[in-house]
């Protein structure tokens, strides 16, 4: 039996979350007074549905109320100074990746609540077969989301709205699966390309406090084009487009309170 371990990012602002200024993932899945105010937090269920194993939860915006909100035992904090991407989140788990002993890693966002420990499981059954597994979903509106380049059922690499929206139309109808953002991994081999990633940062244009600055950012999903490169073939595991819906605006949110509370009716 292997031994899992879970990186839970919480980091962010969601500014998108208009009337909302604390941490996202403490919103509640179940609505009281109002949709911001109620009971069972969003990350508490994506605690709920993860594999047994140590968790590691990275934290920076209203990170004391996150603590508060779910520390426990086998949960790790771990602080991202610096909001500078999905990849700067990875990398700042990386003493807590060195420390535990899983075999396997899953990668995930404390705002998709609604992800079931079925589908975690397929995540890590897939890598018997491969490194590196991804959540993809199809979607009738692409809208902004990175979206999954495919040779057969490989893995080439994941494109972002900004460059995909310029392809021309016969590589624009290749492209079938949207990002959701969760991943599978080796421990050792995400070890491994860790290391590489952070080696090659990304210059971001950011408005910040009424002015335009350039940071430097790391993307995640610069780790399946690499192994793609060197042969290691990351592949995906498909899921509903309702399971992987992220909670970032009062809408999505709106909604994932409804489809939860669908799901306790259910049973």
């Amino acid at each position: 039996m292997t031994t899992v371990a879970s990186i839970i990012f919480a980091a962010g602002r969601g500014t998108r979350m208009t009337g909302y200024a604390g941490n996202k993932t403490l919103l509640p899945l179940i609505a009281g007074k109002s949709r911001y105010e109620g009971t069972h937090a969003l990350i508490r269920e994506v605690l709920d549905n993860l594999p047994a194993g140590p968790r590691g939860i990275v934290v920076n915006h209203c990170a004391s109320e996150v603590r508060r909100g779910v520390e426990g035992p086998g949960i790790h904090f771990i602080s991202q100074p610096d909001t500078n991407g999905t990849g700067g989140a990875l990398l700042a788990a990386r003493s807590f990746l060195d420390s535990c002993r899983a075999d396997r890693v899953i990668i995930t966002m404390g705002d998709v609540p609604l992800i079931g420990s079925a589908t975690y499981r397929k995540l890590l059954d897939r890598l018997d077969s491969c490194d590196m597994a991804l959540l993809g979903f199809q979607c009738r509106d692409r809208a902004k989301y990175g979206m999954i380049e495919m040779e057969g059922e490989r893995i080439t690499g994941i494109v972002e709205w900004k460059y995909w929206k310029d392809f021309p139309a016969s590589r624009l109808d290749k492209l079938r699966y949207c990002n959701a953002g969760v991943y599978a991994a080796k421990r050792i081999v995400l070890l491994e390309y860790m290391d590489r990633l952070e080696k090659r940062p990304h210059e971001v244009r950011k408005l910040r406090d009424g002015e335009w600055i350039t940071i430097k950012e790391y993307f995640l999903t610069d780790l399946a084009e690499m192994m793609n490169a060197d042969g290691l073939a990351p592949a995906m595991v498909e899921a509903p487009e309702q399971e992987v819906m992220g909670v970032d605006t009062p809408q999505s949110l709106e909604m994932a309170q409804r489809l939860y509370g669908e799901r306790l009716l259910r049973g």
